[in-house]
């Protein structure tokens, strides 16, 4: 289990932070690669990339198929990238629903430390269309705490697995 520090949350925002006995850039890897985020997600919500293994960069659009009692899909542009260090995506339906709805963001900040990296994850849905119920709704804000913790648990162990 990462050595986790208190978790955070605002409306709108909620922030999980550990420490993984990993470098940043075996971890940077699997955030950049879509298709392994199925691998780390804590939220048991992500299927799968609708689009080949590719380590993503600034401005790149990627799609995943997701379920959460239902199968749907979003679509996803990196909208902050620093190689090893920050990487961040907001995530919309796709077509019209795009427009009308979505915007989250999920940002990691990775910090080397002694004996691993610094993660810091951070859901932000503060610029969100549409978030009115969720930002009012704490159990929306715990699960995805808990997700958030699960998927740096995730990180960790699958780097830890030869």
């Amino acid at each position: 289990m990462p050595s986790a520090n208190p978790v955070k949350t605002t409306p709108g925002i909620a922030l999980a932070a550990a420490g993984l006995p990993a470098p940043a850039a075996a971890i940077f890897a699997l955030l950049a690669d879509p298709s392994r985020h199925k691998e780390i997600d804590g939220s048991g919500s992500v299927r799968d990339s609708k689009e080949p293994s590719q380590r993503v960069k600034l401005g790149d659009k990627f799609g995943m198929s997701m379920k959460l009692g239902i199968p749907y899909s979003m679509v996803s542009e990196v909208i902050e990238f620093e190689d090893d260090r920050r990487i961040a995506w907001q995530s919309r339906p796709p077509g019209v629903f795009g427009k009308i709805s979505g915007g989250r963001t999920w940002r990691y900040e990775l910090e080397p430390v002694d004996g691993g990296t610094r993660v810091r994850e951070t859901w932000d849905i503060s610029h969100e269309i549409g978030t009115k119920f969720m930002l009012q709704n704490s159990r929306v804000h715990q699960h995805t705490r808990e997700a958030m913790e699960k998927t740096l648990a995730n990180i960790e162990q699958l780097l830890a697995t030869p």
